[in-house]
Parts: structure tokens; C-alpha cells; sequence
């Protein structure tokens, strides 16, 4: 049986939390949290037992560090000088990679990170949505097998990334994910701006995202691009830019910037010069 000890009780802690509970050969030992509300609903919800400060915590063959980013650090030096036996631990950080934990690895600790490409929004939603969710995992060897073993145990498919590009790993999610939201909400101000009526523009905005989707799925984004930028109309670009500049002067640099890139996309299948 492999013990986990969890420090921070947040969303991704509840959710590995319940995974754990539902996975063959591994099991949530000790909880703590700055809150101790917030350790005693996860261990409510999923099980474990709440202690009242890390040097507390029992020998684990895990330790699960899900603080949030600015607080990793200071969690690392606290839990290095709390004296419990060195063991594996990870964090969670898409951004942060485990050097974080360097004070840790100094006092004899195995260190890794583990980053679900999941939206963690509701604990029990995310434990029913994580089957076959990609985890960027990346630190030492030792660390690093154990965390993808146990991310196998639970669905997950652990996958290898750059510890020192890791925040650009992270960018891409944010451009793959966030800034597409960002767009969607930028199409729907320009609809209603040229009049179209709200449930037609959330039926375009729909198919269009939709067929998007499924286009880069199967052809990749080369293939799947279309439109001005993809046919090479320049005087088209110009004057669209212009129109959206007029209304909305920072869409109109994002519009010729992406434009631009759409181009180069097209012409030589990638966005780098």
C-alpha cells in the first residue's frame, strides 16, 4: 500500500484525495492545512486523518504538496525543518518546476512535479473527469517514477516535461485553453456590436469552435486553418483590421498580430519565424 501525506487541502488535494480512495493499492494517511476547516472537509470527504502541523505527520511514501504557487517555497523550507523522515514529495504547479523544492532535495528528499492538464473547479467533478487526463511530470528519477506510477493508478496518463521550460509548457496551456475563451468572448462583443442577435451568435460561436476543434483534431493546425489569412488576402486583413482597430483598439492588435501568424502558420506549418 503506498501512504500518502497531503499538505494544503484546496480542490486538487480533495480530488487526488478522491482518486485515491477509489484506486487499488494507495491511500490518504495524514492531512494538514494552514485551515484546519479546510483539512477536516477533505478528510470528511475523502478520508485520512487531520494533524495539527507537519512534524506530526507519520512516514509516508508520498508527500503531496498542493499549496497554492507563492506559498510552495516556504512550504518546502517548513517541512524540510520539521524533522519527519525524508521520503518523495510533489507539487502540483504548472508553472514552478520541483527545483522549488530545493530545500528539500538538500535535507535528502526525492522531489518532482506533477501538473493534471484538468480543470479542478469542483473536486468530485474533477475525481469523475479524470480518466485519461494528461500529468506533466518531471524531477529526479525516483520521484518522478513513483508520481507517474501512482498517476497510472489513478487514470491519469503521466507524460515527460523540460523542468527548465516548464513555464513555457505552461504558457501553451494558457494559450490552448484560456486565451481561446478570450477569443470567444472578443467574437461575441463583435457580433453584438454588428447587430447579430445573441442566440444566433451563441450558435455560431458554437458550430464554428466546434468545427474548429474537431478540425485541428484530425488534420492538425496547417491543414485545419482557414479563412483571409489562410487564402492570402491581404487587402481583406487590412481592412478588417482597420474596422476592428476602430472599435476596439487592443482586438485590432490582436487581430493583426494573429493574423499575421495565421500567414506564416499556413505557409510553413508553423507559428515561429
Amino acid at each position: 500500500m503506498l501512504r500518502v501525506n497531503v499538505i494544503g487541502a484546496g480542490k486538487v488535494a480533495r480530488t487526488f484525495m478522491l482518486l485515491f480512495q477509489g484506486a487499488e493499492g494507495v491511500e490518504t494517511q495524514d492531512v494538514f492545512s494552514r485551515s484546519a476547516s479546510s483539512a477536516e472537509a477533505a478528510v470528511g470527504l475523502a478520508g485520512g486523518t487531520v494533524v495539527a502541523e507537519p512534524a506530526q505527520m507519520r512516514p509516508a511514501d508520498l508527500w503531496l504538496l498542493t499549496v497554492p504557487d507563492d506559498q510552495i517555497g516556504g512550504a518546502a523550507t517548513e517541512l524540510a525543518a520539521s524533522g519527519v523522515v525524508p521520503s518523495a514529495v510533489v507539487h502540483c504547479s504548472g508553472f514552478l518546476s520541483s527545483s522549488v523544492l530545493a530545500p528539500l532535495a538538500e535535507a535528502g528528499w526525492q522531489v518532482a512535479s506533477c501538473h493534471p492538464v484538468l480543470s479542478f473547479a469542483d473536486p468530485e467533478s474533477a475525481r469523475d473527469q479524470f480518466s485519461g487526463t494528461y500529468c506533466a511530470v518531471e524531477g529526479n528519477a525516483e520521484a518522478g517514477a513513483l508520481v507517474s506510477e501512482i498517476v497510472t493508478r489513478v487514470g491519469g496518463q503521466p507524460f515527460p516535461v523540460n523542468a527548465e521550460k516548464k513555464a513555457l509548457y505552461h504558457a501553451a496551456a494558457v494559450f490552448s485553453n484560456n486565451f481561446a475563451v478570450v477569443l470567444q468572448a472578443i467574437a461575441a462583443d463583435a457580433w453584438a456590436e454588428a447587430g447579430v442577435p445573441d442566440d444566433v451568435a451563441t450558435a455560431l460561436r458554437n458550430k464554428l469552435l466546434g468545427g474548429a476543434a474537431a478540425n485541428v483534431e484530425k488534420l492538425g493546425p496547417q491543414e485545419a486553418l482557414t479563412g483571409p489569412a489562410a487564402r492570402g488576402d491581404r487587402a481583406v486583413l487590412d481592412a478588417q483590421a482597420k474596422e476592428v482597430s476602430v472599435w476596439h483598439p487592443e482586438a485590432g492588435r490582436v487581430y493583426q498580430d494573429l493574423s499575421d501568424l495565421a500567414g506564416r502558420l499556413k505557409a510553413t506549418g508553423k507559428s515561429l519565424p
